[in-house]
């Protein structure tokens, strides 16, 4: 006896997003369907035909009987796709649960060097080091190793130098569907504003209360070590190197200790 029964498309698309980590796009739900249509045939096919008004159709009901159900998780949309996150109030418990301490934090100084790169992207060290007026070379190799920045490529500088930009995985960690959504300036003014408001009556008492529009940034692991010296961070660029773009292998090592010192020109 055959107990198969055809589920919905909202279903098939939350079995896919509950077994994947990184945000599941459109043309990716689309490939799934056509492939397994492809490979089985008979009902399947009917899938196939989805397009992607169907499909943002079936997430967003998917999202709602979440939402309603209140199931402890949720469809999130983010960097170009969705995923499955659980709520923010269920965190106490899934932090006991997985033996989480306190979160550690990207350190300020790091935070800033991200927020350079990420408003100014692509840009070379130089820029970043002429900005904050320190140098960067510990923390961008951090950023480096925790995927958050990535290299975009060679400048036409003298020496080349690489030039950084941030990644999927950064707009992932801070809830960004596009780098169009990061804050402008306007906002910015309003949000400092608002915490120094915020901060003034109770300036030599407890912190003030988070403020609800106050832009969150998520707990990540690591942060960044004590800048080296420039001849510890800086190395030379050889020949093979100078024509190489960003392999994927590439150590954060080789990236930062791989700029010529002329781009500190």
């Amino acid at each position: 006896m055959n107990d198969f029964v055809l589920p919905e498309l909202k279903q098939i698309i939350g079995a896919m997003l509950f077994v994947r980590k990184e945000p599941l796009t459109v043309a990716e739900i689309r490939r799934v369907l056509q492939a397994t249509a492809e490979r089985r045939g008979g009902i399947t096919s009917d899938f196939a035909k989805a397009g992607e008004a169907l499909i943002r159709e079936a997430v967003d009901e998917l999202s709602r009987d979440l939402r309603d159900r209140k199931v402890g998780f949720h469809v999130t949309e983010v960097a170009g796709g969705w995923k499955l996150e659980n709520d923010a109030n269920c965190g106490p418990w899934l932090r006991v649960m997985l033996q989480k301490g306190r979160g550690a934090r990207l350190s300020l100084p790091a935070l800033e060097t991200l927020a350079i790169i990420a408003y100014r992207q692509p840009c070379v060290r130089s820029e970043i080091e002429a900005v904050r007026g320190v140098a960067v070379d510990a923390i961008l190799r951090n950023l480096l190793e925790m995927q958050l920045v990535r290299v975009v490529g060679r400048s036409e500088l003298p020496g080349r130098p690489w030039m950084f930009g941030t990644t999927q995985k950064f707009m992932e960690h801070f809830g960004l569907k596009s780098l169009a959504d990061l804050p402008g300036t306007d906002e910015l003014r309003r949000m400092e504003a608002a915490q120094a408001r915020a901060r003034a009556p109770q300036a030599a008492a407890e912190p003030p209360p988070e403020d609800p529009n106050q832009l969150k940034l998520p707990a990540i692991e690591a942060e960044a070590p004590e800048t080296p010296s420039a001849d510890e961070a800086i190395g030379t660029v050889s020949d093979e190197e100078e024509d190489t773009f960003a392999r994927d292998d590439m150590s954060a090592d080789e990236i930062i200790g791989g700029e010529d010192e002329e781009t500190e020109a």
